[in-house]
């Protein structure tokens, strides 16, 4: 996947702004708009929703109230098959976000899936990094890769092998290291609430979540980042990521690590659901019955947020420093993260049965 592609059509569509007609006549004065995510209050996803929120609400037209709302649950699907309930709700009074959680059960054919991201209307789209880390003890033996750190025996709060986790989870096999994964736990924060209690010895959060949760406990010599998962460059290529660039990449430390390697099969399906899980990971959607002129107004808000004044800054604090893709670049982003190649599918289909007994078709 190519990065140049979706920036070129956020040029196209930031030149295509709403009619002003269109986007006056649509107006929320007094109105209440719900934007649901399907995850606790606890993890990244909140810290994007909440910092999106009020901005949306303040940049659309009669200024509304906006509340986000939490719906955990079977790994953002609950959630996810709600909101695919509600398409008829289409007066731009409800809002929903997901994240790579939420399309990764999509891309493998999982079941429980009976949402249709075809059906929804990206508003925005973002990018996002994570970052793993390890207490004092097994850190100071980290040195650039994982040799030394193979034996341990790790413990993982996990959401599930089909969420974002899967990212981690295979970039743990894939290193060699000896990681038994708690499944359950409902977001990324309760697996940080258990590395912090020392019921979990590994643990990775997305840029924010490591930004307000994680930077302290690092400060405070509780816990030592390790690698990320990187960033894609226009042409696709994993780099490091922007917001930690002394940080290495997982990339990085799998050339360095024995047994690891970067090309062939496992590699092509760690990186597809890289880019579904971080390089195009959350995106805000109204629904299929959302008119027009209702997105027209949801657009042009998301524009005035993204290119306002300090909000590159106050990004950079918050979310990390990463595109934040707007109307049809978000379409483009979207159709991208949703997408995978059938080699790709299988293997990890075949991995997740291998090392977890999990049938997800």
């Amino acid at each position: 996947m190519k990065l140049s592609s979706i920036l070129s059509t956020a040029a196209f569509a930031a030149g295509a702004v709403a009619s002003a007609s269109a986007v006056h006549a649509q107006s929320y004065e007094g109105k209440t708009i719900e934007y649901v995510i399907p995850f606790s209050e606890s993890g990244g996803s909140a810290k994007w929703a909440n910092f999106y929120a009020p901005k949306l609400a303040a940049a659309l037209p009669g200024s509304p109230t906006m509340v986000v709302r939490y719906r955990p649950g079977a790994g953002s699907t609950e959630g996810a098959n709600w909101f695919q309930s509600q398409q008829d709700e289409g007066d731009g009074l409800l809002l929903f976000g997901d994240s790579g959680s939420t399309k990764f059960p999509y891309l493998l054919g999982d079941p429980r899936v009976r949402y249709k991201y075809e059906e929804w209307q990206p508003v925005v789209a973002s990018a996002t990094g994570g970052v793993v880390y390890l207490p004092p003890d097994l850190g100071e033996k980290f040195d650039g890769d994982m040799d030394d750190l193979k034996d341990p025996f790790y413990l993982y709060g996990s959401q599930g092998a089909t969420t974002l986790d899967l990212v981690p989870l295979l970039a743990f096999k894939m290193l060699g290291m000896q990681v038994d994964p708690v499944f359950g736990v409902e977001g990324r924060g309760d697996g940080r609430l258990m590395f912090e209690r020392g019921e979990a010895n590994i643990d990775y959060q997305t840029s924010s979540a490591y930004l307000a949760n994680v930077q302290p406990l690092v400060d405070d010599g509780l816990a030592v980042p390790i690698f990320t998962w990187g960033a894609l460059d226009e042409e696709g290529v994993i780099v490091r990521d922007p917001t930690f660039p002394d940080m290495p990449t997982f990339k990085e430390v799998c050339e360095a690590t024995e047994g690891c390697e970067t090309s062939g099969v496992a590699w092509d399906a760690w990186k597809a659901f890289f880019v579904a899980g971080f390089a195009n990971q959350k995106t805000i959607f109204l629904p299929q019955s959302a008119s027009q002129e209702v997105y027209d107004a949801y657009v042009a808000a998301a524009k005035a947020v993204v290119s306002a004044e300090g909000f590159a800054e106050e990004a950079e604090t918050t979310l990390g420093v990463y595109p934040q893709m707007t109307g049809a670049a978000a379409v483009e982003a979207t159709r991208q993260a949703t997408s995978i190649s059938d080699e790709a599918k299988q293997y990890v289909l075949d991995w997740l049965m291998e090392d977890y007994g999990i049938s997800v078709q």
